[in-house]
């Protein structure tokens, strides 16, 4: 048996560069053999078709093809991490933000709104559709525990502002560290880059986009579920009993929130191929460990800095971008040793 190949851009749907995918090409009824996506060693996709050796010289050799929009807009990022067209990027984005106006406009600020739009459309421009659901899914869940017991909280004063809708600091707060990893993971050379203890690689900054992400829902798990049911809340400096809502407090509850939230998003992003490097329990596992450490460590920076005197400048956003970036070293540095 002969193989040929032709070039295929459909091969970036195989869900890992290193499977073959079997199918059978067939012509009208006349099955000319099997096919195979994959991905050459110069990193150009094809597909193979195999044909008896007695027709190789005449055999037809099939390319699968689907229509160009879906095909880029639907693009598997994580196997590939080829960008999508950042028009095309933008228009589609902008449907999705019209047609979910209403639920978006209970969650986002006008301002946020738009600023909301525009890291949705670098977003999929990096990692397609992965990357953005993603981030999506973490708008959704974190305004989902906003309002677990909001009227309580903002009876107590320890609600979050303007109802919970997040604006353009809350946008760039939480989301600036996960575009940053994002950007330099398609723009990375393809061996990644030897930064001495280790090779910075593509899979290890997705990983931080994912773990830097978590990192925040976890935050605001621990918050808005400690403000909710802690029992009792402590400093994490000095474990002084302190009022809820204070920066720097925890609880029992809280944390455990924590630990559950920030596995939420690592296990969604595992299931969809964002995350296919390693194991499912050790790549899940370094998200969620980062997201639990990273929260812990924006508590201290919180006890120990935000709102001192001449740290005026230390706000929730700043604390925020601080966290979602130990989130991502810890998740990155880990992934650098285990994976």
């Amino acid at each position: 048996w002969n193989a040929k190949f032709v070039p295929s851009p459909v091969a970036a749907f195989a869900p890992h560069q290193s499977s073959l995918n079997f199918r059978k090409i067939q012509t009208s009824s006349k099955v000319l053999g099997d096919g195979a996506l994959f991905r050459m060693p110069n990193g150009s996709a094809a597909t193979a078709a195999i044909v008896p050796p007695s027709a190789s010289t005449a055999a037809t050799c099939l390319s699968l093809s689907l229509p160009s929009a879906a095909e880029t807009l639907l693009a598997t990022s994580s196997a590939t991490l080829s960008t999508v067209p950042l028009f095309p990027s933008f228009l589609l984005n902008a449907s999705l933000f019209i047609l979910l106006r209403s639920k978006l406009s209970k969650m986002l600020t006008p301002e946020g709104y738009f600023h909301s739009l525009a890291l949705g459309t670098c977003l999929w421009h990096t990692l397609g559709w992965q990357g953005w659901t993603t981030c999506v899914l973490y708008l959704f869940l974190g305004s989902l525990v906003t309002k677990v017991k909001f009227r309580e909280k903002e009876a107590m004063g320890i609600a979050e502002g303007r109802g919970g809708r997040r604006g353009p600091e809350n946008v760039w707060g939480s989301a600036a560290t996960g575009l940053l990893c994002a950007a330099a993971a398609v723009n990375l050379p393809q061996g990644g880059i030897d930064l001495g203890l280790f090779s910075m690689t593509r899979d290890l900054l997705v990983l931080g986009y994912v773990a830097s992400l978590a990192t925040k829902l976890a935050d605001t798990f621990a918050s808005e579920i400690g403000k909710a049911y802690g029992k009792t809340t402590f400093l994490i400096t000095t474990f002084e009993k302190v009022p809820p809502g204070t920066e720097g407090a925890v609880s029992l509850e809280g944390t455990a929130a924590a630990a559950f939230g920030g596995s939420l998003l690592p296990l969604y992003a595992w299931s969809i191929g964002l995350l296919n490097y390693g194991s499912a329990f050790c790549t899940v596992g370094i998200a969620t460990f980062a997201a639990f450490m990273a929260t812990n460590a924006e508590s201290l920076i919180g006890a120990t800095m935000q709102g001192k005197k001449g740290l005026e400048w230390m706000t929730n956003e700043v604390v925020n971008f601080f966290n979602t970036v130990i989130g991502a070293g810890i998740a990155i540095g880990l992934g650098s040793l285990l994976l």
